[in-house]
């Protein structure tokens, strides 16, 4: 059976010539090579794939004595990074077999054939190796037939591939909302057996995973969807383990980072992943992932901002009329400029998820309207003290002293100018702040 998009994968399976040249050298030096892994998978559904691994019968000091510029980057499993001109790493690894594995990492042994080392992989669609200098294909698992069908299924027992590497279960959930695949019902069994013992991952694993599925996956939600169903996300992140169908929704409603044009998606997905939790609650789930404490203080800044203003935002939108701009003011002072957009994307999502589930929310037309006409305002009027007319040195030099009162003074006449940016002058708010002074 041919995959579906297999002839317009066959016709995408034309490694760059850097690769065919390392498979020839080695090939000329007598040792088997093939190309393995993603990239056959994907040029096989029609897909784009820039890294192309090589498996081969060299061992790692073959390898590292036939060319020049070499990096070990795993040799004690049989992996060699190969430099080319331009300095692009190609990673070629020995064909080998697991001799022992305690489900984070395997012993293994090379000198064995290519047809052992496609046995050792996790999934079918990921156990098909291509001639880059003959064109054939070596498909003994019939992953072929598995992409065809739409099916993620485990190498052999998928019992056993769990149980070498934890991982796996991880991987088979990504593949399958990645690529719209189910997964086969032997293998789902496998995946849900494995959840409790995923926490023998690293939390540094579990990050990759996760960014990963934010990064690669259309419908994340769809993943996230199975890691709640298999036990995964209880066992890996407690505190999201009855996360809601709200926010399962919204991971599917975001668009994809789409590449380097759009680096704030993957954030963007990462908050609205914990938008359930309370901004501290958020914040220590992610760092216990391992996330980079900018990630993690965004994060709790953008669900802090929502929190504060949700509701009211909600109510405004459900009455006639909308928010007022001396509103949307008041919501991007609580937010702050820079993260106004982050935060009205979070509620917009979420409204969005609401309504596709038949749950009452604010209609999409005033939901988008509200957005547009506050990321005028936040970008426009005054909605941060460091907007206003005046500063400390002026608040200063009319008695005000440092501290706790200059700073209710100051809050007071950012209230003030909120209302109405008319009042954004130095006489007005410094008369303002001496009514203010002689007040307290």
């Amino acid at each position: 059976m041919e995959a579906r998009g297999a002839k317009h994968g066959r016709a995408r399976l034309v490694p760059p010539e850097t690769v065919v040249e390392i498979a020839r050298v080695l090939t000329t030096a007598g040792f088997e090579t093939w190309c393995v892994g993603g990239a056959v998978r994907d040029a096989l559904l029609g897909e784009a794939h820039l890294d192309w691994d090589l498996a081969t019968a060299a061992k790692p000091s073959d390898v590292r004595r036939l060319f020049r510029r070499t990096v070990p980057v795993g040799i004690e499993f049989g992996t060699v990074g190969v430099l080319d001109a331009a300095n692009v790493m190609h990673e070629v690894t020995t064909f080998r077999r697991d001799v022992k594995t305690d489900g984070r990492h395997a012993e293994v042994e090379f000198g064995v054939s290519l047809e052992d080392d496609l046995a050792r992989r996790d999934f079918t669609i990921n156990a098909i190796a291509y001639d880059p200098l003959g064109g054939g294909l070596r498909d003994p698992f019939h992953g072929q037939q598995d992409l065809a069908a739409r099916v993620v299924r485990a190498v052999g027992d998928p019992e056993a591939r769990m149980r070498e590497d934890r991982l796996r279960a991880l991987r088979a959930i990504r593949f399958a909302a990645r690529f719209g695949f189910e997964i086969e019902p032997a293998t789902w069994r496998a995946v849900a057996a494995s959840a409790p013992f995923t926490t023998r991952l690293s939390r540094e694993r579990v990050k990759q995973e996760i960014e990963k599925t934010m990064q690669q996956v259309r419908y994340a939600g769809r993943a996230i969807g199975l890691w709640r169903e298999s036990g995964v996300l209880a066992a890996l992140i407690p505190a999201l383990a009855a996360i809601s169908d709200v926010t399962v929704r919204s991971l599917d409603l975001l668009p994809p980072p789409g590449g380097s044009a759009k680096p704030d998606r993957d954030v963007q997905r990462l908050v609205a992943l914990v938008a359930d939790l309370a901004s501290r609650e958020a914040e220590r789930a992610l760092r216990d992932l391992r996330f980079p404490n900018k990630t993690v203080s965004w994060v709790g800044s953008v669900l802090r901002g929502w929190g504060v203003i949700g509701d009211d935002v909600r109510r405004t939108l459900e009455a006639e009329g909308g928010p007022t701009d001396a509103a949307l003011r008041r919501w991007a002072g609580v937010t702050g400029r820079t993260r106004a957009r982050a935060v009205w994307r979070l509620g917009a999502v979420r409204f969005a998820a609401e309504r596709a589930l038949g749950m009452p929310a604010p209609r999409a037309r005033a939901v988008a309207s509200a957005y547009r006409r506050a990321m005028r305002i936040a970008f426009r009027d005054p909605v941060e003290t460091g907007d206003l007319a005046v500063d400390g040195d002026d608040l200063l030099a009319a008695g005000i002293p440092a501290g706790p009162e200059m700073k209710a003074v100051l809050d007071q006449l950012l209230r003030y100018v909120l209302e109405d940016p008319a009042r954004n002058t130095r006489d007005a708010l410094m008369a303002r702040a001496a009514s203010a002074a002689t007040k307290r």
